[in-house]
């Protein structure tokens, strides 16, 4: 292997708690991060998408990205593909390995064995769990093609290796591949690339820096400095300009982990989107749209004016998700004389970029308590985590990429905002079905979820079931297989510790029902022990619903399977 590049693996394992895995197996956990990140800027476990094993047709990872959120699961990807109103679908997949050069034979095989995978009938060959996990997704997808906005999901394919150029025999091989796979009918694009060792060192530096971004503001006002505010401008950019150079990531995607600090996601075409659509389809009304639409406010961790030129590093647009999704859909509608309002703030005062995600976002229709909710008890949840001794502190995200460039501590144990989500509605609120689509997770359980006053220990005792269990997902403790059924194990321990119900109200018993559950989880070995000893439990409940007919990616999102674990676990 190239001696830069084992380096960084080397690096990369130590920062991601994977020093288990074979140095092969590591380099593939590292090609699929590398290449999976290049098309989502937000942080994910790498290890979750590589299938390995026998059997796999060549796939070393898979990942699914459904407007804009990356899915591996079946399940997760029935869920999203369920509740969307419109699909917009990349599916990326790619074969890595550690030789210094490409082969034509391994791209023809890799392309035979995709075009069966993509048949109506199961590959006339033996095929693993992680490949059969991987049609199920298929499945999901094509079962609502109504949804798709036009165009049908595009197919990306990625062959690594450590070698420095890709022969011409090799480059037609890969033109052959896309030509076969674009026979079935079943894509509206597919590419697919050889990535080498250059290419790949210039994937992993991306993948590991905050989005940063540089665009021309020609016409704008710089404001005098205030207290908590380094630097600010406002001012008028090209719609067309914003679009390409700050909102569309390289690979062609509007950047989701832009809006992760902005109250709403985007509300799809209601009455207000449709009418800023109408806007930028006339022909009139869309040269007029800077004084027709409120305009954007970014908030930004760095930013460096020069002259026109505006450079901002570590930001997010807070308000304005709305108007950035619908420029982005019309983009081949804007013009040169498209203008959008801009106002960008310079702010390291966590208290200053509440109060502007506050301010900016009570014109709209959003209550004090969605947005007081937002930002107080995320940040005090981010202080009790990092407050933990050493060996028992985790890391909670709250904004994209908040840690990556921090190298002192394994990033296996940052938990993001959708992981502590989940694993909350799993183990504390009793509801482990449910936590397939985040946005509708998060749109049932509102008046649950990271309330002020919450009990910052029992979200840090779900945290820490939730790291404990991937721990021994990721060192093959727990088979693979049950990976789906994941956040039904983490109920199971709960239950097994603590017994059914939620923890009380009171401070002090709801401080001891979380220690109760840290101190078994923390532990490696008693953690082990109690995870494995669920695991007969898992099987049989999985085993009756597939008596019944009722595929895996299926049954961990109804509530029968839930009940079928509590019963096999003898707490019916």
């Amino acid at each position: 292997m190239d001696i830069v590049i084992e380096g960084l693996v080397r690096q990369f394992q130590r920062d991601r708690d994977l020093t288990d895995l074979k140095l092969e197996e590591a380099f593939e956990t590292f090609a699929g991060f590398c290449v999976l990140s290049s098309f989502y800027e937000d942080e994910f476990s790498p290890d979750v998408f590589r299938t390995g094993g026998g059997n796999d047709l060549g796939i070393d990872f898979f990942g699914i990205l459904i407007n804009g959120e990356l899915l591996h699961d079946e399940a997760e990807v029935r869920a999203a593909t369920e509740q969307a109103r419109q699909l917009d679908v990349r599916i990326v997949l790619g074969q890595a390995k550690t030789t210094a050069g490409f082969e034509g034979k391994v791209l023809s095989d890799l392309a035979d064995n995709l075009h069966h995978l993509f048949g109506e009938a199961p590959p006339p060959y033996p095929i693993s769990p992680d490949v059969e996990n991987i049609r199920g997704c298929l499945r999901a997808i094509f079962a609502n093609i109504g949804k798709f906005t036009g165009k049908l999901p595009k197919l990306h394919i990625r062959y690594i290796t450590t070698g420095s150029q890709v022969a011409k025999l090799v480059a037609e091989k890969a033109r052959s591949a896309e030509r076969l796979l674009s026979r079935a009918e079943l894509f509206d694009q597919v590419d697919v690339c050889c990535v080498t060792q250059r290419e790949l060192r210039g994937l992993y530096h991306r993948a590991t820096q905050a989005v940063s971004v540089t665009f021309d503001m020609v016409k704008k006002l710089s404001p005098p400095t205030m207290p908590g505010v380094v630097q600010s401008v406002f001012g008028l950019v090209p719609a067309r300009r914003l679009v390409e150079q700050v909102l569309t990531d390289p690979t062609g995607n509007i950047r989701k982990a832009l809006f992760h600090e902005n109250v709403r996601d985007f509300q799809g075409y209601n009455a207000v989107n449709t009418q800023i659509r109408d806007t930028l389809r006339d022909p009139v009304r869309r040269e007029r749209f800077a004084v027709l639409n409120n305009g954007i406010t970014i908030v930004g961790r760095e930013l460096t004016v020069v002259g026109d030129r505006i450079q901002i590093r570590d930001f997010q647009i807070v308000n304005g998700c709305q108007t950035c999704h619908v420029l982005f859909h019309e983009r081949d509608q804007l013009t040169d004389e498209t203008q959008v309002s801009v106002r960008i703030v310079h702010s390291e005062d966590e208290d200053v970029i509440a109060g502007i995600i506050a301010a900016t976002n009570r014109q709209t229709a959003v209550s004090e308590e969605e947005l007081s909710s937002r930002e107080d008890f995320h940040m005090e949840l981010e202080d009790f985590f990092a407050a933990q001794e050493p060996a028992h502190r985790l890391y909670y995200e709250r904004r994209s990429k908040q840690y990556s460039a921090r190298q002192e501590f394994d990033k296996a144990r940052v938990v993001n905002r959708a992981q502590l989500t989940r694993a909350y509605a799993a183990i504390v609120l009793g509801e482990p079905s449910t936590v397939g689509h985040y946005r509708s997770l998060t749109d049932r359980h509102r008046a649950q979820l990271f309330q002020p006053g919450g009990h910052r220990e029992v979200y840090y005792a779900a945290a820490v079931t939730h790291y404990r269990v991937e721990w021994l997902f990721r060192t093959r403790r727990i088979p693979a297989r049950l990976r789906p059924a994941r956040f039904h194990l983490m109920a199971a321990v709960k239950r097994q510790l603590l017994g059914d119900g939620r923890p009380p109200n009171a401070p002090k018993q709801a401080r001891d029902w979380a220690r109760k559950l840290t101190e078994v989880m923390w532990p490696e070995g008693a953690a082990e022990r109690l995870v494995v000893g669920l695991l007969p439990a898992i099987t049989r409940a999985i085993e009756i619903e597939e008596r019944a007919g009722v595929p895996l990616g299926e049954m961990v999102r109804n509530r029968r399977f839930a009940e079928l674990v509590r019963q096999q676990a003898g707490h019916d």
